[in-house]
């Protein structure tokens, strides 16, 4: 066994971000009222979307605008907003935010949560054939018919995952995560556990995450597990988190399916570390009342809510507690699902960002560009023509990316600030850059 590859850890898919979500319309300087235009680059999950639309007030309103670079990717972003679509009256917002975090963060899934992914998945085949957008937020007409057609088929296969062996699935996620761990530690799987037990004490409480529990950092280390809120078998493969990688073996390339995304920074970064509710922040005797599963479903269930708020067909004034036998979920269409006032979400084609200033229709047009880590190599002087006068530009920064030391990490924000430069942003000084993200505004000639 060799010494193991310390930069596999990110993986090479995002399936979520490395950062907390953030609302990318009050970052930077104060915005006008009207709509506004959001570009998301690489964010890998949904978790900016939700939280920018939580921040929004009643005269404002948002279109947001999605590139990856990945379709699988693209697959489960629209898994997740559908999910967190969902009106009160077909799932009450415990359970919703139980089946959100586990199809979100955990590799392997209860059968209640396979159950409305399927569901889910079985509605998202339909739409996004579909050449007029069957929803504001879940708009894929802009995509090209090869990708729309893949989306099909990614969505399909998700139904069929267990079609072929309903009682006995093969265990295809625990397989395929073990493989990821031994070829990230190499020589060091025997003492896995001090492994796990280090990247937790020494990088991530170092860095502020002390909420991440040690029971559940390391369950989810071990077995892909973050998120396990009722007692259950988790234990059927979360399909949305499987992706293909294309290897070279004996001169051919060969496409083999698995878990290809982050084992080490872990899912409790998007919503599990920071909250304005203060009081789940508390610590006794020094350590933690509340983790970072208890933070993520708290802060998901005020992003259910503020979504609930801005619907735009009458809202039920039923209060949901999930009872414990409230599991069976009914089949919920696009049609069923919240129209949010003011919100529309459009993604678009894989390679289109190099593209954008082509299209007159994306002159001086975003007011925000956000960029995740994984992409800053797509920042560039063409930027410019994009951006709207007053746009703000934020750019994930690696603390979050264990692999990397102090100096990697200090150069990489070094070199995110030279590329802002070059492109004509300059660092916003007033409160909102950090070490998380880097802020930036156009420069005014």
């Amino acid at each position: 066994m060799s010494a193991g590859r310390p930069s596999e850890g990110a993986g090479c898919i995002t399936w979520w971000g490395f950062s907390p979500a953030r609302d990318l319309l009050h970052i930077g300087p104060e915005r006008r009222e009207g709509e506004m235009n959001v570009l998301l680059v690489g964010s890998g999950d949904p978790r900016h979307i939700l939280k920018t639309i939580a921040g929004l007030q009643d005269k404002q309103s948002v279109h947001i605008w999605v590139i990856e670079n990945n379709m699988e990717v693209v697959a489960r972003q629209l898994l997740l907003l559908y999910l967190a679509l969902i009106p009160q009256d077909s799932m009450g917002i415990n359970e919703k935010t139980e089946v959100f975090l586990e199809v979100f963060g955990n590799a392997e899934i209860r059968s209640q949560a396979e159950e409305v992914l399927q569901c889910v998945a079985s509605q998202l085949s339909l739409s996004v054939t579909e050449t007029m957008a069957t929803h504001a937020c879940l708009n894929t007409t802009l995509l090209k018919f090869k990708e729309r057609d893949e989306l099909d088929m990614i969505f399909k296969s998700w139904i069929q995952t267990r079609s072929s062996s309903p009682e006995r699935p093969a265990p295809i996620m625990s397989k395929a995560w073990d493989y990821r761990v031994r070829q990230h530690l190499g020589t060091r799987y025997d003492s896995k556990k001090g492994c796990f037990e280090w990247d937790l004490t020494m990088k991530l409480h170092e860095k502020g995450c002390g909420v991440i529990n040690r029971q559940q950092y390391m369950r989810w280390r071990e077995q892909g597990l973050a998120f396990e809120m009722r007692e259950g078998v988790y234990q059927i493969t979360n399909p949305s988190l499987l992706s293909s990688r294309v290897f070279s073996q004996k001169g051919d390339k060969v496409a083999i399916r698995g878990y290809w995304g982050d084992i080490v920074s872990s899912p409790y970064l998007s919503f599990g570390i920071e909250t304005d509710d203060k009081s789940l922040l508390k610590t006794q005797n020094g350590q933690p009342i509340k983790t970072a599963q208890d933070i993520s479903f708290a802060n998901l269930q005020g992003l259910f809510q503020s979504l609930s708020s801005r619907r735009g067909c009458p809202t039920t004034s039923q209060t949901y507690t999930d009872a414990e036998d409230d599991t069976s979920i009914r089949t919920v269409s696009i049609k069923d699902l919240m129209y949010p006032n003011g919100i529309s979400v459009t993604f678009l084609p894989l390679d289109s960002f190099h593209k954008l200033p082509e299209k007159q229709k994306y002159s001086q047009f975003f007011n925000t560009i956000y960029f995740s880590a994984s992409f800053v190599h797509q920042l560039g002087p063409m930027m410019r023509q994009i951006a709207a006068p007053d746009a703000v530009l934020v750019v994930e920064l690696a603390k979050y990316i264990l692999d990397l030391n102090k100096e990697q990490e200090a150069g990489f924000a070094k070199k995110v600030e030279d590329i802002a430069l070059e492109a004509g942003f300059e660092p916003w000084h007033e409160g909102t850059s950090n070490d998380v993200h880097a802020v930036f505004v156009q420069h005014i000639k």
